[in-house]
């Protein structure tokens, strides 16, 4: 039966309204492979790839390269080369008729972030998709749970995920009351339990992989997997100044510049992403919050804790994704024996966002 598949603008992250298309990676009549790379769309977070869905032909690129479309706005059409012309013109003329801006945007704000109370602290998460086993997705240092725009959804197809602001970060408290992995490490579990989660999956990226590793040794019969990426925790060397600086700066001009050390492309980073690193920064008890997870964190300018013995060859699924071009961790603390690891060479620190297809593709539970 011949198929007509939509390219439509995608849905990343709760603020995204619209996007820009950059650029057609591929031309009108191309044989197109499933997976393979469509265009290239930019958020007011950060750019990425529009991946095929289904292998067919390219017959129209119905947005040009620079428009501004609503989220769901149709972007191009792959159908089956026996389709005719007409078929492909009545299936763009019955889409723009039933298309409504704004439809796709009211719907994901209508189940946006939930609060829940741990340690009688609130704290923030989105709940996405109702299958598969729960995945938790744990964020970095100064980062929040909208970190994962890029992975939070595609994940959401297959499994129950959750995404949640630490203590410090996003909409969450700002008090941390123990700001060491262990503790993070128990305001994870103690998480899911408020949530009724039973046995999951962790996700966590940078500082969020050192407390997915430490709250997989504190409770391990709980945890039926654990994937890090970029991860603290597994070697002693760190860029310490990038952290400090971070803490302490609310200028836009050094957070852009520490925000371009996260990737390998700098050009990713957004205005609108610094503006809400920004916002952030300036929010009451953030720094506080940020210092006091660096004096526990930091022996001088090297990490202080090392979990590599205890979490080699630990009896439990532990999956190693790196950017190989990683300026705050570097890229040779991924090898861990035992363990599945995965180095991705044109990627930085937030590997997971530069290259989020790729990631995707390998979180798999």
């Amino acid at each position: 039966m011949s198929q007509i598949r939509p390219v439509t603008m995608p849905k990343w992250g709760l603020s995204m309204q619209e996007g820009r298309v950059n650029r057609w990676l591929a031309n009108s009549g191309d044989f197109i492979q499933a997976g393979a790379e469509l265009v290239e769309v930019e958020s007011d977070k950060i750019a990425g790839v529009i991946e095929a869905a289904g292998a067919g032909v390219l017959r129209r690129q119905i947005a040009k390269e620079n428009d501004i479309l609503p989220v769901g706005a149709l972007l191009g059409l792959i159908a089956d080369k026996e389709v005719a012309d007409g078929e492909i013109d009545a299936f763009v003329a019955e889409f723009q008729s039933r298309f409504v801006p704004g439809e796709a945007a009211e719907a994901e704000l209508a189940a946006g972030p939930e609060t829940v109370t741990v340690r009688g602290r609130t704290i923030s998460y989105l709940r996405r998709g109702d299958a598969g086993e729960p995945v938790l997705l744990i964020h970095g240092f100064a980062g929040d749970k909208n970190n994962w725009l890029f992975n939070h959804e595609p994940l959401a197809a297959t499994n129950t995920v959750y995404a949640l602001d630490l203590p410090g970060h996003g909409n969450s408290e700002k008090v941390i009351d123990d700001p060491s992995l262990d503790g993070f490490a128990r305001l994870v579990l103690e998480f899911a339990d408020v949530l009724q989660i039973g046995q999951l999956h962790l996700v966590g990226q940078s500082l969020g992989g050192a407390i997915s590793l430490a709250a997989t040794l504190r409770g391990r019969d709980r945890i039926k997997s654990v994937t890090v990426i970029s991860s603290a925790a597994l070697g002693k060397e760190i860029d310490a100044e990038y952290l400090r600086c971070l803490a302490k700066t609310n200028s836009r001009k050094e957070l852009k510049v520490l925000a371009g050390r996260l990737f390998a492309n700098e050009g990713l980073v957004t205005r609108q992403l610094i503006e809400d690193l920004l916002r952030f920064k300036r929010l009451d008890g953030v720094q506080a919050a940020l210092e006091s997870i660096l004096s526990v964190f930091l022996d001088g300018n090297q990490q202080r804790v090392v979990l590599r013995e205890q979490v080699t060859n630990l009896g439990i699924p532990i999956r190693v994704i790196w950017g190989e071009k990683d300026r705050i961790i570097p890229a040779s603390h991924a090898a861990l024996a035992g363990a599945e690891v995965h180095r991705l060479p044109n990627a930085g620190h937030m590997v997971h966002m530069e290259a989020a297809n790729e990631v995707n593709k390998l979180l798999q539970f």
